[in-house]
C-alpha cells in the first residue's frame, strides 16, 4: 500500500509551441521510509474527433485562449485535496477514485450529457493517471510496461511484445498546409527486428529528404516531423515515397505503406461529399480511390478514410477492404469503449482501433479498449498526438499491451524520437 503525500502540477509548452500538463506524484511506502515521484505531460491533438473527452482550456487573450491554468487548478483543488493523504494499493485505484469525482461533478453541474470528463478536464485527469502509473511502477521496482503488463494485460505473460513502427515521413491535413488533403503517409518497416526497423525508418527518411532536395522541393517538417512539401497529388506522394524505400535498397516486401486520411477535415457535410486532390468523391467513388491506392501501393493500413459519423462510407469500406487491409478507426471511436461497442463492433465496422490516451482521459480506460479490442479480433495501434511533449508513455504502453502497431511520428524532433529511443531502451533492457 501507498499513501499519496505530494502532488503537484504546472504548464510546460508542447511541440507546437501551445500550454499543456505536467504532473507530479509522490507516493510513500506503508512504512513511509521510502517515498516515489511519477511526473508524466500530456499531449494535444490538432485534427481532434468532435467526441473526444474535453480537453479542458481557459480561453480569453492568454496563449491565445489555450492556457491551462483552470486544468491545473482542478488537479490541486478538485482532485488533489481529496487524494493527498489517502492510501492505494495500485494506481488503477486512483483512476478510478477521479472517475467517480468527474461523475459527481457533473451531477452537480448537471452537465451528464457534455463531452467525457467536460467538468475536471481530459487533460487533468490523465496528468494525475499517468503520473500515478509512473509512480506507483516505481514504488513496485519495475519498468512502467511491466507495472502496465501486470495491471492491465497479466494474460500476455512476461515478454516485452514490441509493435510494429508506423513512421509519419509525409504531413499534409492539418498537419501541414501545402494542398494536400491526406494528413499522413507513413512507412512501416518490417526487417526483423525492432533496432532494424529504426534503422530502416531513418534511412529511408533521410533518403526521402535527399531526394526532395534534389526535386528543388522544400524539406520543412509539419507538425509530427514530416516533410510537407507540394506535390499535385496523393499518387506523386506515395510513389515519391517508394522511390525513397527502393533507392535505400529495400522493397515493399520489407517496408508497407500506411495512410492516416483523417477524412473528417476533408468532408462537407452539407453536399456529403469529400474532397481529395481537387476531386468531389461521393462515399462509392472514394471507397473506389482508396481501393486504386491499396491495389497500385499494397497498403498496409487507411485510418480515418471517411468522417465520424459517416457510418455509410464506414462500412461501404469496411466490405470492400475489410479483409484485405487494415482499416482504423480513429475519430470514429475515440479510444472509447461505449463508441467502440456500438459502432465498430455491433455494426462490424472497421478492424483496428486507433489507442489515443488523451482521447479518453486515463489510463484505466484506455487499457480496457485495448483489451476490448484485443477480445474481439480488432488489432490496437498506440498513437501520439500532433501536440506532443518527450513523455514516452505510449511505448511503454505499447509494449505493455501487445499493440500491433505504434505511431510515433517521423524520426526526427525530440519529442517523437524521445518514444523511438524509449523502445530501443526497453530492447536493450530485455534483450
Amino acid at each position: 500500500m501507498f499513501t499519496i503525500t505530494k502532488i503537484n502540477a504546472r504548464w510546460i509548452l508542447d511541440s507546437r509551441s501551445t500550454p499543456t500538463i505536467q504532473c507530479s506524484i509522490t507516493l510513500s511506502d506503508s512504512d513511509q521510509n521510502n517515498s516515489y515521484t511519477g511526473v508524466a505531460s500530456v499531449p494535444s491533438g490538432a485534427s481532434t474527433g468532435i467526441h473526444e473527452a474535453l480537453e479542458l482550456r481557459d480561453g480569453g487573450a492568454k496563449f491565445g485562449g489555450k492556457s491551462v491554468d483552470l486544468a491545473i487548478e482542478n488537479i490541486l483543488q478538485k482532485i488533489g485535496s481529496k487524494i493527498l493523504g489517502k492510501t492505494f494499493k495500485d494506481a488503477n485505484e486512483i483512476d478510478e477514485f477521479m472517475l467517480e469525482l468527474e461523475r459527481q461533478e457533473a451531477t452537480s453541474n448537471k452537465n451528464q450529457n457534455q463531452a467525457p470528463k467536460s467538468n475536471l478536464g481530459a487533460n487533468s485527469i490523465l496528468a494525475v493517471s499517468m503520473a500515478s502509473h509512473r509512480a506507483f511502477a516505481s514504488g513496485y521496482g519495475i519498468e512502467l510496461w511491466q507495472y502496465l503488463r501486470q495491471l492491465y494485460f497479466n494474460n500476455l505473460g512476461e515478454k516485452a511484445l514490441y509493435p510494429r513502427l508506423m513512421c509519419n515521413i509525409f504531413n499534409g491535413g492539418a498537419h501541414a498546409n501545402n494542398g494536400i488533403e491526406i494528413q499522413e503517409f507513413m512507412i512501416v518497416p518490417s526487417a526483423g527486428s525492432l533496432e532494424k526497423d529504426i534503422q530502416m525508418s531513418s534511412e529511408i527518411y533521410n533518403q526521402l529528404k535527399k531526394s526532395l532536395k534534389s526535386q528543388g522541393q522544400s524539406v520543412a517538417v509539419g507538425d509530427e516531423g514530416g516533410f510537407a512539401p507540394s506535390f499535385e497529388n496523393t499518387h506523386k506522394v506515395l510513389e515519391n515515397i517508394d522511390k525513397a524505400i527502393i533507392d535505400c535498397g529495400y522493397s515493399r516486401i520489407n517496408c508497407d505503406l500506411a495512410l492516416d486520411c483523417a477524412a473528417s477535415e476533408f468532408f462537407t457535410e452539407s453536399s456529403n461529399t469529400y474532397k481529395v486532390d481537387g476531386i468531389d468523391y461521393s462515399q462509392s467513388s472514394l471507397t473506389d480511390f482508396y481501393d486504386e491506392l491499396y491495389n497500385q501501393f499494397n497498403l498496409l493500413s487507411i485510418e480515418d478514410p471517411f468522417a465520424e459519423d459517416d457510418l455509410l462510407g464506414w462500412e461501404l469500406i469496411t466490405n470492400k477492404l475489410g479483409k484485405k487491409i487494415t482499416l482504423v478507426g480513429d475519430d470514429l471511436f475515440v479510444t472509447n469503449t461505449d463508441r467502440f461497442q456500438k459502432i465498430g463492433l455491433d455494426n462490424n465496422i472497421a478492424n483496428s482501433v486507433l489507442i489515443k490516451l488523451n482521447q479518453i482521459g486515463s489510463v484505466l480506460e484506455t487499457a480496457n479498449i485495448i483489451n476490448l479490442a484485443h477480445q474481439n479480433e480488432y488489432s490496437t495501434i498506440s498513437s501520439h498526438r500532433s501536440g506532443e511533449t518527450n513523455d514516452a508513455f505510449i511505448a511503454d504502453l505499447a509494449v505493455a499491451s501487445g499493440c500491433e502497431f505504434i505511431k510515433l511520428g517521423a524520426p526526427a524532433r525530440g519529442e517523437r524520437v524521445a518514444k523511438y529511443n524509449r523502445l530501443l531502451e526497453i530492447w536493450d533492457q530485455e534483450n
